[in-house]
């Protein structure tokens, strides 16, 4: 299989590095994060580079590029620790739109593409524990219109955003895949409350309340548009935590090539070099398994379903080995607010809990294993 990138994804790979490298400094990241979090600026840059359009059909103003095309550019953002919706609002929300009537499509996907407007999914409740088929949230007909009554928790940047794209159950118990519909509430309805607040790696969430809500139907057999948009998510989220565990262990490196004890180098010291050595193999895991994932994307379901929580389960233990490694290795400095290095392994922990934590992951795999073969393996 050939794994090397056309002439066009490293001009795209560039691109993105060039604009993190002049545009979002540490000391910018950690401002805008003491600050509450708010990243909309950040996200309108985004936009005039054209990410924000990545996943938009060229029809409706977007690039309309690849799973690939999104991992390179989430590699670079994550390299450079950019604090932004982009997975939410330029790949997951498109994707999701997709199964939308046309008229709904025509209205939301090019001011999607052109980053004027940020659409995220709201599908968390706090009973669900990841699984998407648990679904709380009732929508009930009135007329021509559709009311939703429920509550969703940990929507990412949900007081920037515009609109929500919201799973809810228009018949059938609380834990069966049929029966979901997915639903599009504008910011500003009639019975949505939004209360926002920062998270532990300087973004910001929010918890929706809908009492009644107005919303548009995007579809009313959404279990299979919704696990298509969420692995999207996961493999977008996979590429960003190759570039953050890759650039924290360029720090840790740098840091042993010139910290001194004893009167040497911390690199001198040969137990410490093969803890960096174990570092770079489980980045390398990481790497292969992020491939993986983004390649699998055209995958029928199970197939697809099955690579993705594979990858994010080898994402999350790759994450929490070199986080913890790097911080140690670093001592005391490694936790500081101050330093960059802790700024990354919070995000970090904060990626091995987005879409499903590794837990929860490698109980899919097993129980996917399970069905596919007929014994537990």
């Amino acid at each position: 299989m050939d794994f090397d990138f056309t002439d066009d994804q490293n001009a795209l790979r560039e691109a993105v590095a060039r604009w993190v490298d002049k545009g979002f400094s540490f000391d910018r990241r950690h401002a805008l994060a003491k600050a509450g979090g708010a990243t909309r600026a950040v996200y309108a840059e985004l936009a005039e580079l054209g990410l924000t359009g990545l996943a938009v059909p060229e029809a409706m103003g977007g690039m309309g590029f690849g799973p690939v095309e999104a991992m390179v550019v989430m590699e670079e953002l994550g390299r450079g620790l950019v604090n932004a919706p982009l997975v939410h609002g330029a790949l997951v929300a498109p994707a999701l739109l997709s199964a939308a009537p046309e008229a709904l499509q025509a209205d939301w996907l090019p001011r999607v593409a052109d980053g004027s407007a940020l659409v995220v999914l709201a599908h968390q409740e706090r009973a669900a524990r990841y699984q998407l088929q648990r679904v709380d949230t009732r929508a009930s007909r009135q007329g021509e219109a559709w009311m939703l009554s429920g509550a969703k928790s940990v929507v990412p940047a949900g007081d920037e955003a515009d609109a929500f794209i919201v799973p809810a159950r228009i018949a059938g118990g609380a834990s069966d895949e049929t029966g979901i519909g997915l639903f599009l509430v504008e910011r500003g309805a009639a019975g949505l409350a939004v209360r926002g607040y920062p998270t532990q790696d300087g973004a910001r969430a929010a918890e929706l309340t809908l009492s009644n809500t107005p919303a548009a139907l995007v579809t009313d057999d959404g279990f299979g548009v919704l696990s298509r948009a969420v692995d999207i998510g996961i493999a977008a989220v996979c590429a960003e935590g190759v570039g953050l565990m890759e650039r924290l262990t360029a720090l840790t490196v740098e840091y042993m090539n010139t910290r001194k004890q004893f009167g040497v180098t911390l690199a001198s010291f040969q137990a410490l070099r093969h803890r960096i050595a174990d570092v770079k193999m489980q980045l390398e895991l990481a790497r292969s398994m992020s491939y993986f994932a983004s390649l699998k994307l055209g995958e029928p379901a199970a197939a697809r379903r099955r690579a993705i929580s594979q990858a994010k389960v080898q994402i999350g233990q790759s994450a929490r080995f070199i986080g913890q490694q790097c911080v140690q290795l670093h001592g005391g400095i490694g936790v500081t607010d101050e330093y960059v290095g802790s700024h990354y392994f919070k995000r970090l922990a904060m990626l091995e809990m987005q879409f499903g934590d590794t837990l929860h992951h490698l109980g899919e795999v097993s129980s996917r294993m399970q069905d596919s073969a007929g014994v537990f393996a």
